[in-house]
């Protein structure tokens, strides 16, 4: 296949006019002297989106155990512009997240592929929760971890700790030999967190949100990270962090910033009551909360969406793209296949017209028309 004359995104970060020749894999771009199998005049061409922290979509959630659910779920991650995605589990029991690897290991994909697991608890603290259920917390334990691992066929990418709980650093000294560790749902201080990025931590789960304010005697996680060159995840709904904050973290963090949905399973669903790991939450006006309205559920966005929603906030389009698909490639450690285009990549990419609509997918090559 051959596509002609697009704006297509370079991995460093700058627009080209130019073609693009690929099957599963993209072959070569440049210009090509090769007649268009697609006219891309006028278009952005990027890579597909990587969503690295999503629990679910249209009334489903990674958490079900449900082979027919991730399957809902993507399909309608690739309709938004979503090529891979780590269904991300909720502080759940073992017995339930068992079935939940599973079920993950075994569906075959409707759309967008499985990067791997994002296992977003149980290891978290109690202080700082947030929508976790508070029974279901559990210290770091490297054993559980390795068991839910195996149960998945080795599919967990990520997972977040709370780094000051008993047993947390030995757990990501270990842990981080196998998969990405991030510092999340935590009231970490900088010293602490210092250290466990020290012993191998790398990532940070949805800055802001699950951890201690960055005080400028105190700058906990979110100062740390900084310090340590580690990614991090920001939510960029317009509700869990404002636009100054965000172009804040953008100057801050630059390339390092990953753009994650944090969707739950009301995502693509009208306003209404549903459940987030067996708590049930409401959402209105598209906000999603616990019962009380007020605790922040995570969200009922698209990575897509983020990128829009950012680029309005006055983000250049160059770093909002580099943020949902080169960073996030990087932070799970799956940069080799996806994220970018370039030859020998998967030929994952999205067409965009100029205001930033989703015009066409093609996920290894392959239109998508679901």
């Amino acid at each position: 296949m051959i596509l002609k004359n697009g704006m297509i995104f370079q991995p460093d970060g700058t627009f080209i006019v130019g073609d693009m020749e690929f099957d599963e894999t993209i072959r070569t771009i440049g210009q090509i002297d090769k007649p268009a199998d697609i006219n891309a005049t006028n278009k952005y061409v990027i890579p597909g989106l990587i969503d690295i922290h999503t629990h679910g979509a249209m009334q489903e959630d990674a958490s079900d155990g449900s082979i027919e659910g991730l399957e809902i779920m993507s399909a309608y991650y690739a309709r938004n512009g979503v090529t891979s995605w780590c269904p991300t589990t909720m502080t759940l029991k073992e017995e339930t997240l068992t079935p939940a690897m599973h079920a993950i290991r075994d569906f075959q994909s409707k759309g967008a592929r499985c990067a791997g697991i994002h296992l977003e608890g149980p290891f978290l603290c109690y202080d700082k929760r947030g929508a976790q259920a508070a029974e279901n917390l559990h210290a770091p334990d490297i054993e559980m971890f390795q068991r839910l691992n195996e149960e998945s066929g080795g599919q967990i990418c990520l997972v977040t700790v709370a780094c000051e709980e008993s047993g947390a650093m030995d757990f990501i000294r270990e842990v981080s030999k196998t998969c990405t560790v991030s510092l999340g749902h935590t009231i970490a201080d900088y010293d602490t967190a210092m250290e466990a990025y020290n012993t191998g931590a790398s990532h940070a789960t949805h800055l802001f949100n699950g951890m201690n304010p960055l005080h400028h005697r105190k700058p906990a996680v979110i100062g740390a990270a900084y310090d340590a060159g580690a990614t991090v995840e920001l939510i960029c709904d317009g509700l869990h962090i404002h636009p100054s904050v965000i172009r804040m973290m953008f100057q801050l963090y630059g390339d390092k910033l990953t753009l994650i949905s944090d969707s739950l399973r009301c995502a693509g669903m009208p306003d209404g009551q549903y459940t987030l790991g067996g708590q049930p939450i409401v959402m209105k006006n598209g906000k999603a909360t616990l019962m009380d309205e007020v605790t922040l559920a995570g969200s009922s966005i698209s990575v897509l969406k983020a990128v829009q929603n950012v680029v309005s906030f006055g983000i250049p389009l160059e770093k909002a793209v580099t943020a949902a698909t080169l960073t996030p490639a990087r932070a799970i450690r799956k940069d080799d296949t996806i994220g970018s285009l370039e030859p020998g990549k998967l030929a994952d990419f999205l067409i965009l017209d100029k205001d930033l609509n989703l015009e066409a997918v093609y996920i290894g090559g392959k239109k998508f028309e679901g």
